[in-house]
């Protein structure tokens, strides 16, 4: 059965979408099949996965119009192994006009219907912004997997978020679960870093992913040569924790023996 998560998190630069390229390698080099798809205008992803957001015919803009279908759109990740549902500015556009439309936050969820069982794994990078954009992300996921510094701020930027999810699952997407927090951009030497964890790991147990992703240079560095950095350097630090993290992930959809992790 096909695993959909949507990566969220309204503060950006917490890694959302390193992890959605990374995670995404780490899974396909377990032989699964997986799709990205990039609903943030910035176009990240897209770039990170060695795909030019400036050179794509379609992207997930006109998927959510009703201009293209989900497989009509997608394209390969030259570098990843994975397919990527291209974004950029176009989203912009589109969340612009689906204001108007009925229905507007179930147009992912619908698209994704033919498609969805030609995949082991979906992921979706949401913007760093509880927009329409991210809400049909939320609206079409099974779990939501939350990257996040451990810094205080970022524990008053989760709480606004958990109870996002909890609206969405009262009216919109009664399947959709935090699959997990990570733990993103961690130093072992900042004490903070510690204390933050622990108060994690305190409030939502197992939902943290024992998974820790460290600051790690090559992570930051692979994404200007548009390749995950399991292409880029399979020997980091980065590398290994995204590894680590796919194979977690893959124990605890086998332990739930359902669809969504946590």
């Amino acid at each position: 059965m096909t695993a959909i998560y949507a990566i969220a998190n309204q503060k950006g630069g917490v890694g959302k979408t390193t992890t959605s390229v990374n995670l995404a390698a780490s899974l396909a080099a377990t032989r699964k099949r997986v799709l990205v798809i990039d609903m943030d205008p910035q176009g990240n992803a897209t770039m990170g996965s060695g795909v030019d957001k400036h050179a794509v015919d379609r992207t997930a803009a006109d998927v959510l119009l009703d201009r293209a279908g989900v497989a009509e759109a997608m394209v390969e990740a030259p570098n990843g192994g994975y397919h990527v549902l291209p974004g950029n500015h176009a989203l912009t556009v589109a969340e612009v006009e689906l204001i108007t439309e009925i229905a507007r936050e179930f147009r992912l969820r619908q698209a994704l219907e033919p498609v969805q069982d030609d995949f082991d794994f979906i992921l979706i990078d949401c913007p760093p912004s509880l927009n329409t954009l991210t809400v049909n992300a939320l609206v079409a996921a099974h779990g939501v997997i939350i990257p996040m510094q451990c810094e205080y701020y970022a524990l008053e930027g989760l709480s606004a978020l958990v109870k996002t999810i909890q609206r969405i699952r009262q009216t919109a997407n009664p399947r959709l679960r935090v699959a997990g927090l990570l733990r993103t951009m961690y130093d072992p030497r900042n004490n903070l870093s510690h204390d933050v964890s622990e108060q994690l790991t305190r409030h939502f147990g197992d939902q943290v992913f024992r998974t820790i992703i460290p600051r790690n240079v090559t992570l930051a560095e692979a994404p200007s040569h548009g390749r995950p950095v399991l292409q880029y350097d399979k020997s980091c630090r980065g590398a290994a924790a995204y590894l680590a993290l796919a194979g977690e992930l893959l124990r605890r959809n086998a332990a739930a023996g359902r669809r969504p992790a946590g």
